[in-house]
């Protein structure tokens, strides 16, 4: 795989709406996550329509390809940040220049929704892309610091880490009430014991399955899955995800679970009991509880990177990133 150049203090960095536009953002919080990159030594641009916005608070398909190829292909710009999430970024899939940007590798970062084009971007490119927040996770001011810190460890150096659980989560609505928020203690937890190393792939799980049988979706052999769902999920829908996702794969080494939702109702006893039910993951390192997805505060991690899972100790280490 091919990994981009990291970030450095001076560097541009382009805020580009693939899915959601940023009008669904508030001015201050545009602002605030603006200087928060701005204090972290980088120079923030806005690609073009990032602020425009049609019946679904998106725009058209021609309007987002033409930001992405824009920002892959300004040489000032050495890495990309998605606005926000949402439902439509493989709709981009066919119409990306997957050769423009193999010839301007940069990082390219955002999470939820923005899977489907990291993911495609890197079978389509070699390339490696990055799910990590957001421009408009910025926003956050509590938890800010432990995203800040994996984000710079992950994106802003060169050397192997060793990813550790935040002492906090929250599943609030922060963005409605930055001050009043409420925390629980953090414990990553393991189903099944063992120690591997392996190609990172994975992400948001029900956007990552619209890629199959299409040319986007990787090949996932020897592989470590890092997947996550969002509110919109239920128990009967990620154990029929994950069973999809499981038979596609030609093997795996281990399955690392990002933290749930509590809207989703999949709790500790619903989870075991779909983890149950595959004989395989009785064989695989396990991890689940882990700080990234759709509670706060998340890491970023390297699609096709490589990584060191020691689900005994509950440690995640990222070698090749």
């Amino acid at each position: 795989m091919i990994i981009p150049n990291k970030l450095k203090k001076g560097d541009e960095i382009r805020i580009i709406a693939p899915s959601r536009s940023a009008s669904i953002l508030s001015d201050e919080g545009v602002q605030t996550a603006k200087e928060r990159l701005e204090n972290l030594g980088f120079v923030i641009s806005f690609g073009k329509h990032v602020f425009d916005k049609n019946l679904q608070n998106s725009t058209s398909i021609q309007q987002r390809v033409e930001a992405l190829h824009d920002a892959f292909a300004d040489k000032n710009v050495k890495g990309i940040l998605t606005v926000i999430g949402g439902f439509n970024s493989n709709e981009l899939l066919p119409y990306i220049d997957y050769e423009l940007i193999k010839k301007n590798p940069k990082v390219f970062c955002g999470y939820s929704d923005i899977t489907a084009i990291g993911t495609a971007i890197s079978t389509q490119t070699g390339m490696v892309t990055y799910s990590g927040p957001h421009f408009s996770s910025f926003q956050m001011r509590k938890a800010q610091e432990y995203q800040t810190h994996f984000f710079k460890q992950c994106l802003m150096q060169n050397e192997p880490f060793e990813l550790k659980p935040s002492e906090h989560w929250s599943d609030d609505a922060w963005y409605l009430d930055q001050e009043n928020r409420v925390f629980e203690n953090t414990v990553w937890k393991t189903y099944n014991e063992g120690t591997v190393s392996g190609e990172l792939w994975g992400g948001n799980l029900c956007t990552l399955n619209l890629l199959q049988g299409t040319k986007y979706m990787p090949i996932i052999e020897n592989a470590i899955l890092f997947i996550e769902d969002d509110e919109m999920t239920i128990p009967e829908t990620f154990a029929r995800d994950l069973t999809s996702l499981l038979q596609n794969a030609q093997s795996i080494k281990a399955l690392v679970i990002g933290r749930f939702q509590r809207a989703s109702k999949i709790t500790e006893e619903q989870l075991l009991f779909i983890l149950d039910k595959h004989p395989m993951l009785k064989t695989i390192p396990v991890l689940y509880d882990v700080d990234f997805g759709h509670t706060q505060p998340m890491f970023t991690f390297p699609i096709g990177g490589e990584v060191q899972i020691a689900a005994e100790k509950g440690s995640l280490k990222l070698v090749r990133f």
